[in-house]
């Protein structure tokens, strides 16, 4: 998939939504669990509601593997599903991988040509060799984890470094000026947390074309419209991520559908009058 044919999603759809895909039986409605493989069918449930006001999909890999070779298998079913019925929507392997580069264009090859998805998350603390065996895809996206929601970004991501100069920038940011500069780095996204909308400005000034996948609406308190504000650029360049606001968003098994869909559509009517407000369509 091309960035051209992202955003010609986004301004067709009139939506940045990427729907996260974190499967828990445990939450699911009854219904499904009755089925031979209820985590594919509720995934395909997910899918079928959504689809209309969806750009991307992101299914976890930890809720998948969490439940052995079948929970792979179904990840597998899913994945055929959407690459035959919705070849047009991004697909996100949110795995966070990264390895020395044996091992890393194993995992490439495994997600990008097994499963066929569009983009994986990568993590850089490992280095260049750790993340460009994923970058060698032609129209294949590693999507970097840079600066996170959780607390423990805390730990890293926002230490100060200084140089000989005594100039000062966050190790995020020495992570995005140091990614740059990887071969193949023009299909590099970035992971931005969305409780770090203050930070998004200057991170927009640091990859101006670059496109940002952004966690953290709904449940974990990031603002939607606050995010747009300091993070869209001239193709748009941001998928907001929602996982458990809209799958989990039923009152009860039987409006389940009613529900998913008035979530899902909710946050598309918001992205609908953010990109028109910012002349997008």
């Amino acid at each position: 998939m091309t960035i051209k044919e992202i955003k010609n999603q986004i301004i067709k759809k009139k939506s940045f939504l990427c729907v996260g895909l974190d499967i828990d039986l445990d939450k699911i409605p009854v219904f499904f669990l009755k089925l031979e493989d209820p985590i594919y069918e509720f995934a395909k449930a997910i899918v079928d509601i959504t689809a209309p006001y969806t750009v991307a999909y992101k299914p976890n890999l930890a809720f998948f593997e969490a439940y052995g070779p079948k929970g792979m298998n179904s990840l597998l079913k899913i994945m055929n599903y959407l690459n035959k019925n919705f070849p047009e929507i991004f697909t996100i392997a949110d795995a966070k991988r990264g390895d020395i580069d044996n091992t890393s264009s194993r995992y490439a090859k495994a997600f990008f040509q097994i499963y066929n998805f569009d983009s994986i998350t990568v993590t850089p603390y490992m280095g260049k060799d750790s993340i460009e065996p994923f970058l060698s895809f032609e129209n294949k996206f590693a999507i970097l984890l840079t600066l996170t929601s959780n607390i423990g970004s805390n730990d890293f991501q926002i230490k100060s470094l200084s140089n000989d100069n005594k100039i000062s920038k966050m190790v995020y940011e020495d992570v995005i000026e140091t990614s740059k500069k990887w071969k193949g780095s023009d299909r590099l996204m970035y992971v931005i947390g969305a409780t770090q909308s203050k930070s998004l400005k200057s991170i927009r000034k640091l990859l101006p074309k670059a496109f940002f996948l952004i966690p953290g609406i709904g449940f974990q308190g990031g603002s939607l419209e606050e995010v747009a504000s300091n993070s869209l650029n001239k193709e748009v360049g941001i998928l907001v991520n929602s996982s458990r606001a809209i799958i989990y968003s039923f009152k009860n098994d039987y409006t389940f559908k009613n529900d998913v869909e008035d979530a899902a559509k909710e946050i598309q009517n918001k992205m609908h009058k953010i990109l028109k407000n910012n002349n997008f369509l």
